[in-house]
């Protein structure tokens, strides 16, 4: 479990086939306090540690996983890390699982004031769930909703980006046409099933 509160940008040093990918990824925590087997949130994918450096730790990850995710796999690539929560933690965001719901696409981005507006389309699946004012988590950073619209063209919703989320997450790197992993918020998840389930009966 995790919060959306991003704790530091690794980078991606090495990309292994192994059948899955096994991934070195370089990080500024202290090591020697993360235990083998320990979960990370990597740009929002939850990945356990499997080896570890002084500087680094690695994971694998599943062709399942690269089919669902957006294309962040790649040596040189800066990902959003965050540990997970432990008892007694702040929790500053949302409740994060680390499971991507879907890859959304950046689609415009715009200064507004000192942030930075971003729209982003939404797969089809993920429209019900977006709410403005709701949560989201984009590329594991826990986010607020401005807008929601539903077009011709899909379902685009707003972000603003303020400029400490910009300096401390890769979301301030990203234009349009990037892919994005999407994260929807749980309760709306739940709230979607049990929906769907009382239309059945």
């Amino acid at each position: 479990m995790f919060t959306g509160i991003i704790t530091d940008v690794g980078r991606i040093l090495e990309v292994e086939d192994r059948g899955d990918m096994r991934i070195r990824i370089g990080c500024g925590y202290d090591m020697a306090g993360v235990d083998l087997g320990a979960s990370i949130a990597c740009s929002g994918v939850c990945l356990t540690v499997v080896d570890k450096g002084p500087d680094w730790f690695a994971v694998d990850v599943s062709g399942e996983t690269v089919a669902r995710t957006g294309a962040q796999w790649t040596a040189g690539t800066p990902l959003n890390l965050e540990r997970a929560l432990k008892v007694g933690d702040e929790l500053g965001g949302h409740i994060v699982t680390g499971h991507v719901d879907g890859v959304g696409e950046v689609v415009d981005t715009a200064s507004d004031g000192a942030s930075t507006r971003v729209v982003i389309r939404a797969p089809a699946p993920l429209a019900p769930y977006l709410a403005a004012k709701g949560s989201i988590t984009v590329d594991g950073v826990s986010l607020t909703v401005n807008e929601v619209s539903d077009t011709a063209d899909g379902t685009r919703f707003t972000l603003n980006i303020i400029p400490h989320t910009a300096a401390v997450t890769t979301l301030g790197q990203r234009r349009p046409g990037d892919r994005v992993n999407l994260e929807i918020d749980v309760l709306a998840r739940y709230l979607g099933r049990m929906e769907a389930y009382r239309h059945v009966q």
